[in-house]
This record gives structure tokens, C-alpha cells and sequence, in this order.
């Protein structure tokens, strides 16, 4: 491959991980959609389970059918699903539908992550990928803390959170065209993995804490992001639209976490790193569970969001250092990991149901953060 990036490939590429941060628009949907149809915690939070459910069940299939059509097409592929899912919620409003929409978004989420990474090898030199991937990721943080605010002006001036659906399957729908007309030559994958292969990887035990560390630290992810406006609003007593904002607060934190972490884990040990994170991010939910007032609040969720940013990458990459001779097969393993989002917060909803505050919600990711200290002290 040529030292220089082809700048006409490789931006039609990179906006693909901007449509890839629609996903996390889920989390404020969620406490919408909870408000429209008066449901519990427990039905509201089968919304983001519809979303992340498809992790664990198409992220290899996505894999072999990438072996076979290539990268591009099946990205192109994972942006149809988008659009689809965003168009639906505009025909017919109901719950149900809401879930089948949600569902064709995780579905295509799932494929879109699958694909999208290993096609942006095909446009950048090897010495320039590691900057690119993080580059993508920021542009994918970008799309999801501004999905919140994006709701709110739509709720507060437009009348309707809704109108946040044409806007983005606008926007899939021009990356798309770019994207189609945009010529990538590929190198089509040799080996392909397997259901069968990928959790044989499961005997092995620092590859099952691993896996478990991924499911957890997602399910933190989505779980904060689900749960922060209700969070907010029963403790604040604050409208839905502002309460949206602590949402985007967390995702800011995250971006900047992500790229600090990127510096500092250049010179610091990954494991130390991970530690201090994860004992941050308890004495954060710790007091941001007993505080009442917003703006301590609003500072723990920024803390708790600093906090996580690095864990799913310290935690794949010493995954991917395990085993590096199967990396196909415990990269696909671990993108089934992502299936945590759909776990964590029915669980959540269950506790909140039952003591009949979010604190018990919240309970449950701060027992997965412990676990995640667990696995920080554990790793090698």
C-alpha cells in the first residue's frame, strides 16, 4: 500500500464511524419512549435490549458473509438496515414498531462495526491505522453525545423528539451514496471464523474473564447511558429535555477519557491504568448515588464517563495478546461481548422496578464495575 492515504478513500470511510455512534441515540429514546407509552422500567428497557441483543448472534455470520461479498458491500449493507430503521418509527408510532426499529438498528450496528474497521485497513498505510481506528472512534463519539441534544431541540423547538429520525437516515443516506461511489480494492479474507471455534476460546480462563469484561463494561456503558436522564429526573426533578443533556455530558467525558487515555497508555502500564480507573469510577457511582443536588451530579457523571473510556480497548487488546496466533476468532468473540447492552439494562430495570428507584438500577453497574476492578487486578 502506498505511504500516503488517498484522502478521497479514506473520508467516505472514516464518515461511516459517524453513522456508527447512532447506536448510543438509544439511550435517550429510551427515557422518551418510556414517557409516550407510560411503561416501566423494566418494558422501556427492552428498547436498548433490542439494540445490542443482535451482537451476540450476528457479529460472526457477518464475518463469513464479509469473506464473500467484502468489506464495502457489507457496509453499504449495514447502512440499508439504518436507514430502515429510522424511517420506521416515522410510518407508524408504536411500541412494538419502536422495538422492531430498534432492532434493525442493532442488527445493522452489529454489521456496520464488524465491517467497517477492517475496511479502513484497506485505505490507510499500516504505520497510520492505529491513529485512524482512534480517530474513528472519536468521530463515532462526536454522533452520539450530539444525538441527545439533537433530541431535545427537536422535543423543545420542533415539537417532536421524533424529527431526530429523518435527520439521521439523511445523513446514512449520504454516506452511503459516498460511500457506493467511492472505488476501495480489497484483499478478501483466507481464513473464516466460526460459532463453534469462537467459544472453544471460552475454556480458557483469562479469555473467559476477558469476554465477561467486555459484556460488563459495555453493559456500564449502555446502562449509564439508559439510565442517567431517569437518573436525573428523579433525583433532580428536572424535564426530560434537560435531563437528556447529562446523557451527552457522559458521552463528552468518554471522547475526551478516550484520547487522553490514548496519550497516557503510551508510557503507563495498561493494568495500573485499568485499576485506578475502575476504583475512580466506584467512589464516583458511590457518591453520585447518595447526592441530590445537580451539578455534584452532573461532575460524578463526567467522572464516571472519564473513568471507563479505556476499558474496552485495554481489555481487547490484552485479549488479542492472549492468543495473537487467533486473533480472527477472539476479535469476533469479543464483538459478541457487545451483547452486554442488551443484558444490563433489562437487569436494571428489573431492580428499579423493584425498589422503585433508579438508585437500584444503578446498584447493578456498580456491581459490574467491580467486577471490572476485579479483572484489572487478574490481568496481565
Amino acid at each position: 500500500m502506498n505511504k500516503d492515504i488517498s484522502y478521497s478513500k479514506f473520508l467516505p470511510v472514516l464518515f461511516g464511524f459517524f453513522i456508527m455512534g447512532f447506536v448510543d441515540v438509544v439511550g435517550i429514546s429510551t427515557s422518551y419512549v418510556k414517557q409516550d407509552f407510560r411503561l416501566s422500567d423494566t418494558l422501556s428497557n427492552l428498547v436498548p435490549m433490542m439494540v445490542f441483543l443482535w451482537f451476540a448472534v450476528f457479529s460472526v455470520p457477518t464475518g463469513l458473509m464479509m469473506n464473500r461479498i467484502g468489506r464495502r458491500k457489507t457496509v453499504l449493507i449495514s447502512m440499508t438496515f439504518t436507514i430502515a430503521a429510522m424511517l420506521i418509527p416515522l410510518l407508524a408510532y408504536k411500541f412494538t414498531i419502536v422495538l422492531v426499529a430498534f432492532a434493525l438498528l442493532g442488527i445493522g450496528n452489529t454489521i456496520l462495526q464488524v465491517s467497517l474497521n477492517p475496511l479502513l485497513t484497506n485505505v490507510v498505510p499500516g504505520d497510520k491505522l492505529t491513529s485512524s481506528l482512534t480517530l474513528g472512534q472519536f468521530i463515532k463519539a462526536i454522533a452520539s453525545f450530539l444525538g441527545p441534544i439533537i433530541a431535545g431541540f427537536a422535543a423543545g423547538s420542533l415539537g417532536n423528539w421524533k424529527y431526530i429520525f429523518p435527520v439521521f437516515a439523511l445523513v446514512t443516506l449520504i454516506s452511503s451514496i459516498w460511500l457506493f461511489f467511492t472505488p476501495i480494492s480489497e484483499e478478501q479474507g483466507k481464513t473464516s471464523s466460526s460459532f463453534g471455534s469462537c467459544f472453544s476460546l471460552l475454556k480458557d480462563k483469562t479469555i473467559l474473564m476477558l469476554f465477561l469484561g467486555i459484556l460488563f463494561v459495555v453493559g456500564v456503558d449502555v446502562g449509564l447511558n439508559t439510565s442517567i436522564p431517569k437518573f436525573l429526573i428523579e433525583k433532580c426533578q428536572i424535564s426530560l429535555d434537560k435531563a437528556g443533556l447529562g446523557t451527552s455530558l457522559y458521552f463528552i467525558a468518554r471522547t475526551a477519557g478516550a484520547f487522553l487515555g490514548a496519550i497516557l497508555l503510551v508510557k503507563l502500564s495498561a493494568r495500573k491504568f485499568f485499576i485506578v480507573s475502575m476504583l475512580v469510577a466506584i467512589i464516583a457511582m458511590i457518591v453520585m448515588i447518595n447526592f441530590t443536588s445537580l451539578w455534584p451530579i452532573l461532575a460524578m457523571i463526567f467522572i464516571l464517563g472519564f473513568s471507563v473510556a479505556n476499558v474496552f480497548s485495554i481489555i481487547f487488546s490484552a485479549a488479542l495478546q492472549r492468543m495473537p496466533e487467533r486473533a480472527n476468532e477472539i476479535s469476533g468473540l469479543m464483538i459478541m461481548g457487545i451483547a452486554g447492552g442488551a443484558i444490563f439494562p433489562v437487569l436494571m430495570g428489573l431492580a428499579s422496578d423493584s425498589t422503585a428507584t433508579q438508585v437500584g438500577g444503578l446498584f447493578v453497574l456498580f456491581v459490574a464495575l467491580c467486577y471490572l476492578l476485579f479483572s484489572a487486578i487478574r490481568i496481565k
